[in-house]
């Protein structure tokens, strides 16, 4: 008997060692079996067809099943809906009567809310969660309907939520638990700001937030530090750097010269079978481009943020499918588009932050491919060229002149590319003489269309607002710019310099640079004089000589006084400082002598140890509360209504007296009205139509639940959850079922439970 027990307890031991094997080769596997979801959520994604999560589902679901809030930056198609989906319906599990609505997710469009309760109903098939859609366009009525059947999810715009809770007494959203901001950046750009702080007042303290983007304003980032608790960031929304791949060219024209720049490279340096991707600064100048490029007989693919969206699926899938191989789009539309083969990127308008060009060129040169981004650089563009340059620590140098090009070509050109080899960027000229036989034929396109006659003027007003939307350079970066050499061509377009054509651009250039040493009436006279003639004009030069001599005496003195004052200074600065090291001296001979040796002693804490640690791999995770700053970017508008709630960013307070920091442009107080997403403001005051429907319908919408302990079960579940204490008391509330006894065991019950059974026995 005792040896066949001790060979079942070998087998049991045998099976169990292997079911543990199983499983640590399940969470190896990296696939969906290593999450430990149940059942019907597992087998519901097998059904949908998923095998493998993507990245962004492998990062983020962990971490949302684990409890935390987490904000998460990808692009659309990455496959953020399932990453918040699955753990969703894994906590919810099954419906629960009277607990009243038990997650949210908001959207900010109807098509993106339809798309979302689609795959919530294909992920659910297998369990009897409720779901209820509340979009603008359907009937309230029959919105009051679906609340009426207590339902577990609420999938809505920000819009019509907000008119539901102005207009049904009994509903509330303090039971919810799960809560979802989907595409957050569009919900801000939309000007929801007002009704999502308005809906997060509601909610309850220990809710699971999560807030997902495609990038990340300002105005949201401030959003999710005061939403969110010590939010995980999640980031794959572009990449940090920029690939030594990528070819960069910059070239120095004017504003005017850009639409020949253009034409120039589509046509002479882009080959046929490369796709390229054409940023600009507003949607007029997409239109402008648009119409340009069909009159020259190319057919390009356009975007932009106010695009309907059937034309934008239209024209993206078209350029994906290689239909067309030029995308002309604004930052705005661009950041949400995935194309994953690009050759080219054509900085058309400078972009204003580092960030933003990093954003852009990073979508060529990837997978092993290569590829080349050109920008255009005008005068007022070299400030954000120099803090590009500082953000990225690339060293940056102007194209050899003409002269030092006649000088030594070889020698000059082999430097060239040993610092471009080097990592070295090199900016340089457009070729004057291609510009000049382009613009003939753009000015000829021009003339002959009525359509791009009309959108000159329309861009020119468009782009004079973005400018003075975009932020400004950094100070040091604008001196600096002033200080640059000269610049010559461009090395790209060597074959210009062959021939006679070299010796007439410097000869160009120095005419550009000449100063004459005498006015005209000086030469004039001086011509006067070798032919002996007398008139006015030789009297005129005896005046301009005294004059001359005496602006040269006062300008070589108030030189010499500033070269004098910069000394004085240096002296000065210099006696400052030997000052202060005396002192110090002084103070330290007073003190104890240290038993470190200085010279040779080495500290267990470095002195660079906070570069060091924001430089580490393990930032990441060390500095959760700063991640977000540095995420953040702002994109400048792409259309006139944009730009201007940007410009118009503070707000004069009466009360306060003082300026106030409005949220992208909405005002955060009680207005009255709420924003639909059709974008309209309508009245959000009780309009009577619940109070019908209820009489009507003889049912009742009960969404409170247990609301009275909502916040200790959702306390319960998250263990992380810091309770915030609020004066005065919660007015009492008729609360629907009250008379049906909780299944929910609250700690005195358990405890008196456990004495019971302990003393039960002894007694």
């Amino acid at each position: 008997m005792a040896g066949s027990k001790v060979r079942n307890l070998q087998v049991s031991s045998k099976a169990e060692q292997k079911r543990l094997e199983k499983q640590k080769k399940k969470a190896k596997s990296g696939g969906f079996e290593s999450l430990g979801l149940s059942p019907n959520v597992f087998r519901a994604i097998k059904r949908k067809g998923y095998r493998v999560p993507t990245p962004i589902q492998r990062k983020t679901m962990p971490l949302i099943l684990a409890g935390n809030d987490v904000v998460a930056m990808a692009r659309t198609g990455s496959g953020k809906t399932a990453a918040f989906l699955v753990p969703m319906i894994e906590r919810l599990k099954q419906h629960v009567p009277q607990s009243g609505v038990r997650a949210l997710i908001l959207s900010p469009t109807r098509d993106l809310a339809l798309q979302t309760l689609k795959f919530t109903n294909e992920l659910g098939r297998f369990t009897d969660l409720r779901i209820s859609l509340l979009v603008g366009g359907d009937s309230m009525e029959s919105q009051f309907e679906e609340l009426a059947q207590n339902p577990d999810v609420i999938i809505a715009t920000p819009g019509r939520l907000m008119h539901h809770l102005s207009e049904v007494d009994d509903m509330s959203l303090r039971t919810v638990e799960y809560v979802v901001f989907d595409e957050a950046d569009c919900l801000f750009g939309m000007g929801f700001a007002e009704q999502l702080h308005k809906i997060l007042a509601q909610l309850s303290e220990n809710r699971q937030t999560l807030l997902f983007s495609a990038t990340l304003p300002s105005a949201l980032a401030e959003f999710a530090k005061a939403g969110l608790r010590d939010p995980q960031l999640v980031r794959l929304d572009l990449d940090t750097k920029i690939s030594p791949d990528l070819k960069l060219n910059f070239f120095t024209l004017r504003q005017e010269e850009k639409l020949a720049a253009l034409l120039y490279l589509v046509r002479e340096q882009i080959s046929s079978d490369e796709q390229t991707l054409i940023f600009v600064s507003t949607k007029h100048h997409v239109e402008f481009l648009n119409i340009l490029f069909r009159e020259e007989g190319i057919e390009p693919s356009v975007c932009y943020g106010e695009m309907d969206q059937d034309a934008r699926k239209i024209n993206i899938s078209r350029f994906r499918a290689r239909k067309t191989m030029f995308l002309i789009v604004t930052d705005v539309a661009a950041r949400g588009i995935d194309i994953p083969l690009l050759d080219n990127v054509i900085n058309w308008d400078f972009p204003p932050k580092p960030k933003i060009f990093v954003h852009r060129v990073g979508r060529a040169a990837r997978a092993g491919r290569k590829g080349t981004a050109f920008s255009f650089v005008t005068t007022e563009d070299m400030a954000y060229l120099l803090d590009l340059h500082l953000f990225l620590s690339k060293p940056i140098r102007a194209a050899p002149t003409e002269e030092e090009v006649l000088e030594d070509m070889d020698g000059v050109f082999f430097k060239i590319d040993q610092a471009i080899a080097n990592g070295e960027t090199v900016y340089g000229r457009f070729p004057q003489t291609v510009i000049d036989l382009v613009s003939d034929r753009v000015r000829e396109i021009i003339d002959s269309s009525a359509e791009l006659i009309l959108l000159v003027k329309t861009c020119t007003n468009a782009f004079r607002l973005y400018s003075k939307t975009k932020p400004l350079p950094a100070k040091e970066s604008i001196r600096r710019s002033k200080e640059l050499p000269r610049e010559g061509l461009h090395p790209i377009f060597k074959n210009v310099l062959a021939g006679g054509e070299l010796m007439a651009l410097a000869f160009s250039e120095r005419l550009k640079t000449f100063r004459p040493k005498q006015t005209i009436l000086e030469a004039e006279g001086e011509a006067a004089k070798s032919k002996h003639l007398q008139g006015p004009s030789s009297e005129w030069v005896d005046v301009m000589k005294k004059k001359r001599a005496i602006h040269e005496q006062i300008i070589n003195l108030v030189q010499q006084q500033r070269s004098n004052n910069n000394v004085e200074k240096a002296i000065k600065t210099e006696r400052i400082s030997t000052k202060s090291k005396d002192k110090k001296e002084a103070g330290s001979k007073r003190k104890e002598r240290s038993f470190k040796d200085e010279e040779y002693f080495i500290s267990s804490i470095p002195k660079n140890h906070h570069t060091e640690a924001g430089l580490s791999v393990r930032a990441n995770q060390d500095f959760g509360s700063n991640r977000l700053e540095s995420a953040v970017l702002d994109l400048v508008a792409d259309d006139t209504s944009g730009m201007q709630r940007q410009k118009s960013v503070y707000h004069w307070d009466k009360r306060g007296k003082k300026y106030i920091k409005l949220n992208n442009g909405e005002r955060v107080t009680a207005s009255g009205k709420v924003k639909t997403e059709s974008g309209a403001k309508a009245k959000a005051n009780k309009t009577g139509i619940y109070k019908k429907w209820k009489e009507h319908s003889h049912s009742k919408i009960s969404l409170r639940g247990g609301e009275e302990n909502a916040d200790e079960r959702m306390g319960d579940h998250r263990s992380q959850g810091n309770n915030r204490n609020f004066k005065g008391k919660r007015k009492q509330r008729y609360v629907p079922n009250a008379h049906v006894r909780s299944e929910i065991k609250d700690i005195e019950q358990v405890r008196k439970e456990r004495h019971k059974k302990v003393l039960g026995p002894l007694q």
